[in-house]
């Protein structure tokens, strides 16, 4: 027997969803997804290494005297100098720095996020820690820490207010003053070696977050990786233990 279907109102009415949801730019929608947040995160990761690169270069002109150093140090301030005003120039650069910065940061937390929605349930084998390396275990405790080392740089060698023997201009004088200090040049020596870790995941993530991840060329990309980060940590390391040995005072 064949039951009879009881009809509802409105049943053939087609759904309502409510208004039609606005695009938002490409860029934005491009940012939101976890793809994007890779690259936004690599690309700036660069940009950053560039810098670390740049400034570990410039600071080898302490080896060379007060002269050279505090000219490189006011060099900085002066380019492009008279096309733009004294300053200037640097101050783009800051400004640059702390967008790509606060960039980097935004990224990783947000992915880390989604990656959790995505797995709320931690992985229960053992896998999980033989599979990935102690650096990116480490990321973020290494992250917070070269962020907070990035505010006692400031104030202890540009603001000035963490160093009791600050002098403005004085760049020589002020960086051996500060690496006189054995706790402050421990917390720089400290700091670095947490840098050098970060850089060494970092260098290796870049080429997967944006799809040059070829197993072909993990040996390359570990070298690179490797090579850059002990360049880098070890290199900015020598500062402080050069001004506690003597040879540079």
């Amino acid at each position: 027997m064949t039951q009879a279907t009881e009809s509802r109102p409105g049943a053939d009415a087609p759904e309502v969803n409510g208004p039609p949801k606005q695009s938002r730019f490409w860029i934005v929608e491009f940012y939101s997804s976890a793809i994007g947040k890779k690259w936004v995160m690599a690309l700036t990761g660069i940009g950053l290494m560039g810098f670390v690169l740049v400034h570990m270069v410039g600071n080898l002109k302490m080896f060379l005297g007060r002269t050279e150093f505090d000219h490189y140090a006011e060099s900085l301030r002066t380019l492009l100098y008279p096309i733009f005003p004294h300053g200037v120039v640097l101050w783009i650069f800051r400004i640059g720095l702390i967008v790509m910065f606060g960039f980097h940061i935004h990224s990783a937390y947000t992915l880390t996020r989604m990656n959790h929605r995505a797995r709320p349930i931690k992985y229960q084998s053992p896998r999980d820690y033989v599979a990935v390396t102690f650096a990116s275990r480490t990321m973020r405790w290494t992250g917070i820490i070269i962020g907070l080392y990035v505010i006692f740089h400031l104030s202890d060698l540009t603001w000035g207010f963490a160093n009791p023997d600050y002098v403005r201009g004085a760049a020589y004088d002020n960086l051996v003053a500060s690496f006189e200090r054995w706790p402050i040049a421990i917390i720089y020596i400290l700091a670095n070696i947490a840098l050098g870790i970060h850089l060494f995941h970092g260098g290796w993530s870049i080429f997967q977050s944006t799809g040059m991840n070829n197993p072909r060329y993990n040996s390359a990309r570990r070298g690179f990786a490797a090579g850059f980060a002990i360049l880098v940590a070890g290199i900015n390391c020598l500062f402080p233990i050069a001004v506690l040995a003597g040879v540079v005072h």
